[in-house]
């Protein structure tokens, strides 16, 4: 069997993976790069270029609803489920050469397509070849989690894996999870014509924080997907073109639909590596790392979805320049949660930095202040037409900025204002300074900023400064 040797290897070619092999070759490291199936990863191929691709088609056919209110009528669209698909077929293909073989292959990366498993704690086998590497760095993400439902195994069902590939709109589609998947889903298929039910069996968006999610929940439900929460289902059947879901919420015993998709949770995929072989430590959320991102075995480190942790792109994305700083340069790093934004794309748009409410009363106790202030607020909003939303801004009574969290129109983008002030040690002063242009939605984080001062104007000290002043000539 064919022995070669790198400075790196990296098992996995999804958005971490790839960014750390072009990284590293950046800087002259020599590369070797494994992947058992397409390049890019869930995230261009079955998750967050298709989906967004498909909120976006989504969006368009749902844009009719609100012209009345700015003068304008025209009728309800008419939905080409097949070309709808194909738009998003083309986004994918659009950005595919970017993450392709031959790109790498041309920024000097050796590319090798197989499953790479570690056959002791120095050497990676794959193709009938022998793999060892200074360092390796294992990039090999997650996949939908498999269900113990009663009948769901006797069924077919759709995952985002094979979401995307369906020519035909359902007529009734069953959502199983109200996570971000599930519900930014639930939403566009809706809109697109489809009648949608999702069910939960604990609360839909549950990971964001409540009073966001429950303006997000109320819009969704309003356009008429029905959202189950806190839901067991019993067992599910097939029944010639039906699919029933048996479940106990009151009087309704059971849910039938035409498709099923299956949105709940997810798991990393860990089973073909042989973690056992080379001393990394793991368990069913993944593989454990410590601040470093390393694992049990010093040479080997692990990012993105397949570590514990937040299961975002950009998240891998970010651990990626970090892995490339530690294998190439050897220089210390410090991964860190804290100023790691996330959306999820429903609409309104929820956004995240930071800790939430909850969160920071379990560490700092009564020494944080929350501040909110309404997207009604906002003469752009307004201009708009699209007022639903609000900003919640987490504040340690320093002025330290904890956290923040925002539901409305393009909260993914406005998040990261408070993304930079956070990740750069800034106060809620900082907020203040800024100017934004008039009108633009950006002005809500000024304002919020503003609002944290508001309390202060009750000390008699201003007060008593401000009526000396009064006397002046």
């Amino acid at each position: 069997m064919a022995m070669i040797k790198f400075d790196l290897c990296i098992i996995g070619a999804g958005s971490g993976g790839l960014s750390v092999a072009a990284g590293a070759r950046a800087f002259g490291a020599s590369v070797v790069l494994i992947e058992k199936d397409k390049m890019g990863g869930d995230c261009l191929n079955v998750g967050c270029v298709p989906s967004k691709a498909f909120i976006a088609a989504a969006k368009k056919a749902h844009a009719y609803q609100g012209a009345k209110t700015f003068g304008i009528t025209y009728e309800k669209p008419k939905v080409d489920f097949a070309r709808v698909q194909a738009h998003v077929a083309d986004v994918i293909a659009s950005i595919a050469p970017h993450d392709s073989v031959e790109r790498f292959e041309g920024l000097g990366v050796k590319v090798i397509k197989g499953t790479g498993r570690f056959i002791d704690e120095k050497t990676v086998e794959v193709g009938g070849m022998k793999i060892k590497a200074r360092r390796f760095v294992i990039a090999t993400g997650s996949r939908p989690a498999s269900l113990a439902i009663a009948g769901l195994q006797d069924i077919s069902y759709f995952t985002n894996e094979n979401i995307f590939e369906l020519k035909t709109l359902p007529k009734h589609l069953i959502i199983i999870g109200g996570g971000p998947i599930g519900m930014e889903l639930a939403q566009a298929f809706n809109r697109l014509g489809a009648k949608v039910s999702v069910i939960e069996k604990f609360n839909a968006l549950a990971k964001d924080d409540k009073e966001l999610a429950k303006i997000a929940l109320q819009n969704i439900r309003s356009e008429g997907v029905e959202v189950f929460e806190e839901t067991d289902i019993e067992k599910i059947e097939q029944r010639n073109d039906e699919i029933v879901v048996f479940v106990d919420i009151g009087k309704k015993k059971k849910i039938t639909g035409t498709h099923l998709l299956v949105a709940a949770g997810r798991a990393p995929n860990i089973e073909q590596l042989g973690l056992e072989n080379a001393n990394v430590k793991f368990d069913k959320k993944g593989i454990k790392t410590n601040t470093g991102l390393c694992t049990s075995n010093k040479k080997i480190f692990a990012i993105g979805d397949v570590t514990h942790g937040l299961q975002f792109t950009h998240v891998a994305g970010h651990q990626a320049s970090l892995a490339v700083k530690k294998t190439i340069f050897g220089l210390p790093i410090k991964y860190t949660q804290q100023v790691m934004p996330w959306v999820t794309y429903c609409d309104p748009e929820i956004a995240n930095v930071g800790l939430s409410e909850k969160q920071a009363k379990e560490k700092f106790g009564k020494n944080i202040q929350i501040v909110r202030s309404e997207f009604i607020d906002n003469d752009r909003a307004k201009a708009m037409r699209n007022t639903k939303g609000l900003v919640k801004l987490i504040l340690h009574k320093n002025g330290n900025i904890l956290g923040a969290g925002i539901v409305g129109s393009n909260a993914g983008e406005l998040i990261s204002l408070f993304s930079y002030a956070i990740a750069n040690g800034q106060k809620v002063s900082s907020l203040v300074k800024f100017i934004a242009p008039y009108p633009t939605l950006s002005e809500i984080a000024r304002r919020v900023g503003v609002e944290s001062y508001r309390d202060k104007l009750s000390n008699p000290w201003i007060k008593r400064w401000t009526k000396f002043i009064s006397l002046l000539p």
